[in-house]
């Protein structure tokens, strides 16, 4: 994917070729890892095992959990504008190998624990700057658009990398819909928070410190953007609850953190909406969060990352990150004239 010109990545820095879980997860979150091999006898290695292998460890021993949240096919079209080229990550590794903390921290936690999460059901709520506010119901997520297939790649500001076949419908269609105002500066958008069925929510050590429910943040003009996806599906089917059933929001050039899932309001503002993450640690992870291999994390480096394909531990492969993930020529002129170390 060409680079866009005005766009200068700077100074690349050798990246890391292991990363102990300590340097690429939050130190909030870290301390509170539980020993996801234990059961394997691995329990002494288990937190020194870096995040990107995890699930291969379950590769490696023949140890795959099974699903039991059945998913249902998607009639869609295939878009291959945006990433056709890329091998796809491994649907295994794709369901199995997730951040997403109101299931627990550890990246099989939310396999493991999100099976009876309960979708239908399901409301999503569009309001705030707009002429017709809207409620969508569970049907209305997968009927009211038409729906495409999009090839993209995930980068995780943990510094692993996926490439996905996501299904679901461009976010300007529903902002259209809606009408936003000329006060519409900012999208917000809010996760479900239902501690019952979301132990991470429950329980501030499992959910990694996080004041819930979770929240995140774009510009009108980002949200506007033809790649910003809302996406009900992957691989042809509804998504899985470990990856933001029945409705999640996909920004292929932003961190993989922006990308919220589980969606339950959105609402249009006039003001910057404060964002998770942002609020845990602000030093760390910014409102914008766009992939920029010349910006290092404060605890590491984000020059290159581990991108998780076929085969088990340690099989990821380690490539160059690509300034907006490989997107500039899409969205570098959203940014036109601002400094992206201090918007970072």
């Amino acid at each position: 994917m060409a680079k866009h010109s005005r766009f200068t990545p700077g100074i690349l820095k050798k990246a890391q070729w292991h990363m102990q879980d300590n340097q690429v997860t939050p130190e909030a979150v870290f301390r509170s890892r539980r020993q996801i091999v234990k059961a394997m006898g691995l329990g002494a290695i288990g937190a020194s095992v870096p995040g990107y292998v995890q699930a291969g460890l379950f590769d490696l021993f023949g140890d795959q959990p099974k699903s039991s949240f059945i998913t249902t096919p998607l009639t869609f079209q295939t878009n291959k504008q945006y990433g056709d080229a890329d091998v796809l990550t491994p649907l295994d590794k794709v369901t199995q190998h997730n951040n997403f903390y109101e299931f627990g921290t550890d990246k099989q936690d939310p396999f493991n624990n999100a099976q009876g999460f309960k979708v239908d059901p399901w409301q999503l709520r569009i309001e705030g700057e707009v002429e017709r506010p809207m409620t969508l119901d569970f049907n209305d997520l997968t009927k009211m658009f038409p729906l495409e297939e999009r090839n993209y790649r995930l980068r995780c500001v943990e510094a692993w990398s996926m490439v996905i076949p996501w299904v679901g419908f461009p976010l300007a269609a529903l902002l259209k819909k809606v009408g936003v105002t000329n006060k519409g500066k900012y999208v917000a958008f809010e996760t479900a928070f239902d501690p019952e069925q979301m132990p991470g929510q429950k329980s501030r050590l499992m959910g990694g410190g996080i004041h819930y429910p979770y929240v995140e943040g774009l510009t009108i003009a980002e949200a506007m953007n033809d790649l910003t996806l809302m996406s009900v599906g992957l691989y042809g089917k509804t998504l899985p609850p470990q990856n933001g059933a029945p409705i999640r929001l996909v920004v292929p050039w932003k961190y993989g953190f922006k990308s919220i899932k589980s969606i339950v309001r959105i609402r249009v503002m006039d003001k910057q909406p404060p964002t998770s993450w942002n609020q845990l640690a602000p030093h760390e992870y910014g409102f914008y969060a766009n992939v920029n291999p010349a910006v290092d994390h404060p605890r590491w480096s984000q020059a290159s990352e581990r991108r998780i394909g076929e085969g088990g531990l340690f099989s990821a492969t380690r490539i160059d990150t690509q300034p907006f993930n490989g997107y500039g020529e899409f969205v570098a002129s959203l940014y036109d004239g601002m400094d992206l170390r201090k918007n970072y």
